[in-house]
C-alpha cells in the first residue's frame, strides 16, 4: 500500500492519535469505519514504521496548511510544490485538500502539530530536519521565503529543539547555491580550520543520507529531496575546497 493509501484509509487513525490523528477524521472515518466492518483488528495490521510514515506526511500537511495561512495567501506555485513534494496520484488529490484545508481552518495550533511530530521523533533530528526541509520546497515555490513564513518555519523550528545556528545552516542549505556561502551550508565559518570543515562536511553527510533516513522511516516521496540537499552540501565542500586548495 502507497503512503497516501494508509493516510487517507486511515490505517493508522488510531495508534497516532493527538492532533495529527485527528486529522484523518474528517476524510477517512468512512474508510475506519468500513475497515472495522470487516472484521480484526486496524492496530494489528499497523507496523511501527507506518505509524511514522504516516506522522511524517500528515505533519507535512499540517504544517504546511498553518504555513500558508500565516503568509496569508496560498499561491499556484505554492500548491504545485506540494504536489510535487508528494506525487499525489490523482485519484486522492481531493482528498488530500481536504486535509489541507483541514488543517488550516482548524482551531489546533501549529505548535501542537509540530510538538507531536517532534515527540515522535525525539532523537532523530535528520528526520525533524527534512520535515523542514519539505516546507522550506513549499514556502520557496513562488521564488522567495516571505518574511512570515521565516518566522513561522523559525517557531517551527525552535519546537523541534533547533537552535540558532542549526537553523541559520538550514536556511541556507534551501537557499540555493547561487544565494548562500558554502560555509553556512556546512554551519562552519570562513575562519574555522580545515580539520573542522571536513568534520562537519562528514557528519552532515552521515546524518543526512538518503539510506539512513529511509531506514528511520521517512516516505518514499522524500528520499529525492534527501538526494537533493546532499548534492547541496557536497557542491559546498567542492567550493570549500576550491577555494582553500585542499585535497
Amino acid at each position: 500500500m502507497s503512503i497516501w493509501g494508509k493516510v487517507i484509509g486511515g490505517v493508522a487513525g488510531f495508534a497516532l492519535g493527538g492532533p495529527l490523528g485527528a486529522l484523518l477524521g474528517a476524510v477517512a472515518g468512512h474508510a475506519i469505519d468500513k475497515a472495522h466492518g470487516g472484521g480484526g483488528s486496524i492496530l494489528g495490521r499497523v507496523s511501527r514504521e507506518e505509524q511514522r510514515q504516516v506522522a511524517f506526511t500528515l505533519a507535512v500537511i499540517a504544517l504546511g496548511a498553518k504555513m500558508a495561512k500565516a503568509d496569508g495567501q496560498v499561491t499556484r506555485d505554492e500548491v504545485a510544490a506540494f504536489k510535487e513534494l508528494f506525487r499525489i496520484p490523482p485519484t486522492e488529490v481531493n482528498n488530500v485538500a481536504k486535509i489541507f484545508d483541514r488543517a488550516k481552518t482548524s482551531t489546533a495550533g501549529f505548535e501542537l502539530y509540530a510538538q507531536q511530530v517532534a515527540n515522535l521523533f525525539p532523537h532523530e533530528p535528520a528526520v525533524l530536519e527534512e520535515l523542514l526541509g519539505g516546507l522550506f520546497h513549499i514556502a520557496k515555490a513562488d521564488g522567495v521565503v516571505h518574511p512570515a513564513e521565516l518566522q513561522y518555519l523559525k517557531q517551527v523550528a525552535d519546537i523541534f529543539g533547533f537552535d540558532q545556528h542549526t537553523f541559520e545552516r538550514i536556511t541556507a542549505t534551501h537557499s540555493g547555491a547561487d544565494q548562500a556561502s558554502p560555509y553556512e551550508v556546512l554551519g562552519v565559518t570562513a575562519e574555522t580550520p580545515d580539520t573542522e570543515i571536513k568534520s562537519a562536511y562528514r557528519k552532515l553527510i552521515h546524518e543526512n543520507h538518503p539510506d539512513k533516513l529511509m531506514a528511520q522511516g521517512l516516505p518514499q516521496e522524500f528520499i529525492d529531496l534527501a538526494n537533493e540537499k546532499m548534492a547541496v552540501i557536497n557542491a559546498a565542500y567542492d567550493k570549500i575546497k576550491k577555494l582553500r586548495g585542499l585535497k
